[in-house]
């Protein structure tokens, strides 16, 4: 098992930092024996989400996955395919193949699934801070968004 502390780069005169000062100022140091399974999911979500970005404006069309035009799943569909993981084509199959974790381990690039029920029938791309960048419904864009309810899922793609 292996673990990854979140730090900025905060060194001593020696260049040397203890794992307590990372920890205190809330840095990111990759353990020794981390798995690189973990660097590869934070590579590939931080390139799904910077794609996701770069399609700012682009108009929602229904059943659409770009390069020009997006429904919701669509978008994360395309955003990690062009970071290098597949992703079925539905919101609902795309939480299924999902790692699922809880909103205290969400991560940027993570998807966000809102569901009723037991039914998925929206996703996005977390983008911290609350906020997703998503293509909502038919007369909008690709655009940022807070998340407007509690009713939501979170995904890892792995």
């Amino acid at each position: 098992m292996s673990a990854q502390i979140h730090v900025p780069f905060l060194l001593s005169r020696a260049g040397a930092v203890s794992a307590l000062t990372l920890a205190a100022v809330g840095g990111t140091l990759l353990a020794p024996g981390a798995a690189p399974e973990a660097e590869a999911a934070t590579f590939h979500a931080a390139k799904a989400l910077k794609v996701a970005v770069s399609k700012k404006g682009s108009p929602y069309q229904y059943g659409a996955a770009g390069p020009y035009r997006f429904d919701c799943s669509g978008l994360t569909l395309y955003s990690y395919k062009k970071a290098g993981k597949a992703l079925p084509r539905t919101a609902q199959a795309q939480y299924n193949r999902t790692r699922h974790i809880s909103a205290s381990h969400r991560r940027k690039g993570d998807l966000v699934f809102f569901h009723s029920g037991r039914g998925v029938y929206h996703v996005g791309i977390y983008a911290g801070h609350g906020k997703i960048w998503h293509s909502p419904k038919t007369g909008s864009w690709v655009k940022l968004d807070r998340i407007w309810t509690s009713r939501v899922w979170y995904g890892r793609v792995n």
